[in-house]
């Protein structure tokens, strides 16, 4: 099952710091088989308030995105986001092909 890193980038100070993390980052996804699906495009608020921007990138599995986050590349530019944004990073697993809403009702 998919696996998601999801980034909410609610502010990015643009300097020579973050930018260098940009260029990074892809070296540290390829070995974990990480790829884009969204990257630093304003949303289309639809319902509710959002600034700033969204990130989601996909992994095969929770632990390919846990591998990933957790990795030495990744840690070692780590810093570089943290210290020049106002972010929040969640590694959530994607639900199973034929999913319905209903099915999260199981659980209660």
């Amino acid at each position: 099952m998919p696996a998601y890193a999801v980034a909410l980038m609610r502010s990015v100070n643009w300097n020579a710091s973050i930018i260098e993390y940009i260029r990074k980052i892809t070296r540290t996804l390829e070995p974990h088989s990480g790829r884009f699906l969204v990257h630093g495009d304003n949303p289309v608020v639809m319902d509710g308030e959002f600034t700033g921007h969204l990130v989601m990138i996909e992994f095969p599995t929770m632990k390919n995105a846990r591998d990933w986050y957790f990795c030495k590349e990744y840690q070692e530019i780590l810093a570089m986001r943290r210290y020049n944004s106002d972010s929040a990073v969640l590694l959530v697993d994607g639900v199973a092909p034929g999913y319905s809403a209903s099915d999260l009702l199981k659980r209660y």
